[in-house]
């Protein structure tokens, strides 16, 4: 689904263009002491841009070797990895994303005094090949799951979304602040990752790992996810109109750990405010 594509470029290019935005912010308030300093920010976004491009070719000849069957596996791993990342970055954010622009201006600092620009460069390759990599990871996953549509146009329109959005944000939290920004695709990440898990669920039951059971109830009258509406909510939280209790499991056992999780790291944070104070 070119939904779920438009999503994904959108939400990591935005990522992606808060970590330079504040790089780039920074060399602007440093003054002359910065003077030539751009050029290492902008090298970094290339070569973190490079880095990705190089994930992607690697797993696409990865893919063009192996046997059918070894594919078959080798799709369900990434589609596994994929949803893997997305919860590992979900809660990454909510641990660290509002120290996120004091964490970069300090390293920044300690870089500025030593004139060791190549911070400022290492910094820009890590973050846009971080968010490259894992756009390339998830991409393939929900490809793997059965996505579809126009590539080169759906990667066009997240670009241009993510652009409007940082355009957004930039004016001062007036319409739409970074906190309201991570709550929402917070919540859109997890349910994606659902998504991916009911597709790697599909996928072992095709191959005969796990059995296939008769529908526990058919919401299809209602919402069908073989239409077009329920096709995108399919897409985007791996709702089935007739589950079986296999699906159900799965959708039992990941929002389950979920919870769990929140609740750790929720208890963790508390405690952590508690004692700074």
């Amino acid at each position: 689904m070119s939904g779920q594509i438009v999503f994904i470029i959108w939400r990591e290019s935005v990522e992606a263009m808060l970590v330079i935005g504040i790089l780039a912010a920074w060399l602007r308030q440093s003054g002359p002491a910065a003077t030539g300093a751009a050029r290492y920010l902008w090298g970094g976004v290339l070569a973190g841009l490079a880095l990705a491009v190089a994930l992607a070719w690697a797993i696409y000849d990865l893919a063009a070797i192996l046997p059918p069957a070894a594919f078959d596996w080798f799709t369900v791993a990434m589609m596994a990895v994929a949803a893997s990342l997305i919860v590992q970055m979900v809660f990454w954010m909510r641990a660290h994303g509002a120290r996120l622009a004091r964490s970069l201006h300090r390293e920044l600092s300690q870089a500025a005094v030593a004139r060791h620009w190549w911070g400022v460069f290492l910094l820009a390759m890590l973050a846009v090949a971080r968010e490259g990599s894992e756009t390339v990871i998830f991409l393939y996953g929900m490809l793997s799951a059965g996505a579809s549509g126009a590539l080169a146009g759906a990667v066009a329109l997240g670009v241009a979304l993510a652009l409007a959005t940082y355009g957004l944000l930039q004016l001062g939290g007036r319409v739409l602040s970074w906190r309201l920004f991570f709550r929402i695709t917070e919540v859109t990440l997890l349910a994606l990752g659902a998504a991916l898990a009911v597709g790697v669920a599909d996928k072992l039951i095709a191959l005969g790992v796990l059995p296939y059971t008769q529908a526990l109830w058919d919401m299809s009258a209602v919402l069908d996810d073989s239409g077009r509406l329920g096709g995108i909510v399919s897409a985007l939280t791996g709702y089935r109109a007739a589950p079986d209790r296999v699906i159900v499991a799965v959708w039992g056992l990941y929002w389950g750990t979920i919870a769990l999780m929140l609740r750790g790291q929720n208890r963790r944070l508390s405690h952590a405010a508690t004692a700074a104070e």
